[in-house]
């Protein structure tokens, strides 16, 4: 029996069963508030919109796995809710489920080898301490290729930047060679299109320059959390979609949001070892991590070693449903506006001070329980017979740690017609940690939802600003990306704070401590005001931009454009 077993692998959604629900503190009716007025109201609220993150986030659903029994008992609790808001189901076959089909691998470290050869001569590399082969794509058996240095590996042909292609590394070099790049790119490249080239154009350049694989180097200033949990979560399986009948029209549709199953070996080098790497080539990591913190060009050139691997892999089939469920608006013909989040985490993994259960309290039961808490809401408008201009489409991805997958299934298979989409507000611990006075708005730049994000920040007394740290490549790590590729104007938002203010360092300190930790529990400290100001906040958004007579579009200075449904 593989390790999932007969049990996941045969999960239909007829079988999902329910379980008892936790006591919920009944969220207070009333009109909207100010953000900065913290209340007696504001903590209810806010406790009604925690009581859901602690059943999601409870030791009991262990960390949320995709496709494991514990996914599927928060996927039902998360359906009763949608059931008694008297939301009708829209996902398959009148269910509010639609399942979608992976394959999930595990990297056996242990039985696996990857080496440096430098003149004739072996090095073996520590898996686990050099460096961690990825486990989200088809990796070859054996591979056996010499080393090239591209920079930060960008292929952006239509802004005349292209790693894959320069004076120094012309394409043709690049073939049967292993690329080796650093995580960032020149500042003279937006932080959404350099974040957009690292995605589904990287490896379409690396099928056309022909190399066998990546080694990507991150720098310490762009990782969230520091290389030992990296190394950890090499443990975890990962996945990518299975494929299926239809993924050929999805391609034609959508090419973004084309999969690509054929192997490629890739792995990440630990930085504080790369300088193996550069040894012999009159380069230096050192120098070449200060260029690349600087934001400034890097050179290209062979790193004149081999690198040599031997990767052992294990599979399995596994089935996990998204969510789906609508409120019908006024004017059914004006389409959807989208409210999504991801239910999926880690599920049990490496200890972390004793503790195995990754519980994903913030990431991202809470963006589940704001569209709980929004679900609500807007059905209680509903019964007074208050009903947004567009309808409003609740969906709860699966998959979204695999890399965004269920919410890329549901972008290239949506459950209504892909072109009555006309926006996503998507959630992913968006971190109520402090006084919410400032959003970060990932996507803020691209469409016309940036004017319906101010118009409702203003009312709220909440500042709306862009990603002030682009490099982290937050733009394509959120499930909103999904429908970015879709040509769907998208936004997501987290708790704003201003560099170096005490707000800063509370956010920084959460990634470092608590991000893909066991400490992202329910024993962590949240600020439930603030939580329940977002929820008003945001609540307001969704009916701001469903009430917009005019349909939201990318802006003509937008690269996402290019992407834009019906063009």
């Amino acid at each position: 029996m593989t390790k999932r077993g007969v049990l996941v692998v045969g999960v239909l959604v007829g079988a999902l069963v329910a379980v008892g629900e936790r006591a919920r503190v009944a969220m207070a009716a009333g009109p909207q508030i100010a953000a900065n007025a913290a209340s007696a109201d504001d903590e209810a609220r806010g406790k009604a919109w925690w009581a859901h993150v602690q059943v999601l986030a409870d030791d009991s659903m262990r960390g949320r796995m995709t496709g494991s029994p514990d996914f599927l008992r928060a996927a039902a609790y998360v359906v009763r809710r949608f059931r008694a808001y008297g939301l009708e189901p829209a996902g398959v076959g009148g269910s509010y489920y639609q399942p979608v089909h992976f394959v999930e691998q595990w990297v056996e470290a242990g039985k696996s080898q990857v080496s440096l050869v430098v003149d004739g001569k072996t090095e073996p590399l520590v898996l686990g301490q050099d460096a961690v082969l990825s486990s989200r794509s088809p990796e070859p058996t054996t591979v056996d290729a010499g080393l090239v240095f591209i920079g930060y590996g960008l292929h952006l042909p239509d802004s005349n930047y292209d790693d894959f292609n320069s004076a120094e590394m012309p394409a043709g070099s690049l073939r049967g060679k292993f690329i080796v790049v650093i995580n960032g790119g020149p500042a003279e490249l937006p932080g959404a299109l350099k974040s957009f080239a690292r995605t589904s154009p990287m490896r379409e350049a690396m099928r056309e320059a022909g190399v066998v694989g990546m080694v990507s180097i991150p720098t310490p200033k762009s990782m969230d959390f520091g290389w030992d949990r990296i190394a950890s979560s090499a443990s975890q399986p990962g996945m990518w979609l299975a494929p299926e009948a239809g993924d050929e029209a999805v391609a034609r549709r959508h090419p973004a949001l084309a999969d690509d199953h054929d192997p490629m070996f890739a792995a990440t080098f630990n930085p504080a070892q790369a300088e193996k790497l550069f040894a012999g080539t009159g380069h230096t990591f050192a120098e070449l991590l200060a260029l690349a913190d600087a934001q400034k060009p890097l050179p290209r050139f062979d790193l004149k070693k081999r690198m040599t691997a031997t990767v052992v892999t294990e599979r399995d089939a596994v089935v996990s449903p998204n969510l789906v469920a609508k409120l019908e608006g006024s004017d059914p013909a004006a389409g959807y506006v989208a409210v999504s989040a991801h239910l999926d985490h880690l599920g049990v993994g490496e200890p972390i001070h004793g503790k195995t259960i990754y519980n994903g309290a913030m990431d991202d039961a809470s963006g589940v329980a704001t569209v709980l808490e929004t679900a609500q809401s807007l059905s209680e408008d509903a019964t007074k017979g208050i009903r947004p201009r567009r309808s409003v489409l609740f969906v709860i991805f699966t998959a979204e740690e695999k890399g965004l997958l269920g919410s890329r299934y549901f972008a290239g298979h949506p459950t209504v017609p892909g072109q009555a989409i006309k926006a996503d507000l998507n959630l992913d611990m968006f971190l109520p940690l402090f006084a919410l006075r400032k959003l970060h708005v990932q996507g803020l730049e691209q469409s016309t939802l940036a004017d319906d994000a101010q118009r409702v920040g203003e009312a709220h007394h909440v500042v709306i600003a862009g990603d002030p740290e682009p490099d982290r490549n937050s733009f394509t790590r959120t499930d909103q990306y999904s429908f970015v590729q879709a040509g769907v104007p998208a936004l997501a938002m987290k708790f704003g704070w201003e560099p170096g203010s005490p707000e800063y360092h509370m956010w920084r300190d959460w990634l470092r401590d608590r991000y893909h930790s066991t400490a992202d529990d329910l024993g962590q400290p949240v600020d439930l005001a603030a939580a329940a100001q977002f929820n008003s906040f945001f609540a307001d958004l969704v009916r701001e931009v469903a009430n917009d007579p005019a349909t939201p579009h990318y802006l003509e200075s937008s690269f996402f454009r290019r992407f834009e449904t019906g063009q």
